[in-house]
């Protein structure tokens, strides 16, 4: 891909502003957004273009210049824990009207593994979701809401659980005792390979797919908390060693379209 290719990120969080680096790094004009005015010094600190916008039910703040670029991220989670989720779905549709009446061709959804219910069985895109969760089904109405949409292409990437820098996984669990579903099969994404991902959908111009993003590794939960507790040095974890409501997700299209190789190992 050429650099002429310019891209904004909505929502410069962990992710967010990490892909945002790499690619200004590389020679990628990167716009930024933040809801906070406090962050716009960081945002530009990693060669990121910073701007104020926030999608609120209340009211928006916006700028049109931002959404003047080729690919844009989406990187806005719903709040489910402070009750923000059902509102989600009208804060990403007022996110489409702007996006609608810009020349946004392409855009880059951050979604969940967490679409899918725990079904005890191993999923790819293949399959529909469903989910079980309150997250979980708000998130897939969100990404029918953009892939219905006929101005932009979307593409989907489906991150699993989160780990990396300020995201220790040996702290998630650490010096806890009786854990329930010690068997079940992990599915995490280490930040290296959340960029790395990104990337290659850029690289290769792989739009318009939905791509299930984590480790194709699947360690049990006991084995994976237990091991990260002990390389950082944490007091270990104990699980109880059963196996309840689970799923493993796999894809199909990282490996046929991307032929992407992942960085970090789970086992």
């Amino acid at each position: 891909m050429s650099n002429n290719y310019s891209i904004s990120i909505l929502g410069c969080g962990w992710y967010g502003l990490a892909l945002g680096r790499l690619l200004a790094s590389k020679g990628f004009e990167v716009k930024g957004s933040t809801t906070s005015a406090n962050k716009m010094t960081t945002i530009e600190a990693n060669g990121i273009k910073p701007y104020l916008i926030n999608f609120d039910t209340e009211g928006t703040e916006s700028d049109a210049d931002f959404f003047n670029t080729d690919v844009l991220f989406i990187s806005i989670p719903p709040k489910v824990k402070s009750g923000g989720a059902h509102e989600y779905p009208a804060r990403i549709q007022q996110i489409v009207n702007t996006v609608n009446a810009s020349p946004v061709k392409h855009v880059i959804y951050i979604s969940s593994t967490g679409v899918y219910g725990d079904n005890n069985k191993v999923v790819t895109e293949l399959d529909f979701p469903g989910p079980t969760t309150e997250s979980g089904k708000v998130l897939l109405a969100v990404e029918e809401l953009l892939k219905a949409q006929t101005q932009f292409d979307t593409t989907i990437i489906r991150f699993g659980g989160l780990f990396g820098p300020e995201r220790n996984a040996g702290r998630f669990f650490a010096g806890k005792k009786d854990i329930p579903n010690g068997q079940a099969p992990v599915n995490m994404i280490h930040l290296d390979d959340c960029i790395g991902l990104s990337q290659v959908i850029l690289d290769k111009k792989a739009f318009g797919h939905t791509f299930n993003a984590c480790s194709p590794q699947h360690p049990q939960k006991a084995n994976f908390y237990t091991k990260a507790a002990e390389t950082s040095g944490l007091p270990k974890p104990e699980f109880l060693d059963e196996l309840n409501e689970w799923k493993q997700v796999d894809s199909v299209n990282v490996p046929q379209l991307l032929n992407y190789t992942f960085v970090h190992n789970l086992i």
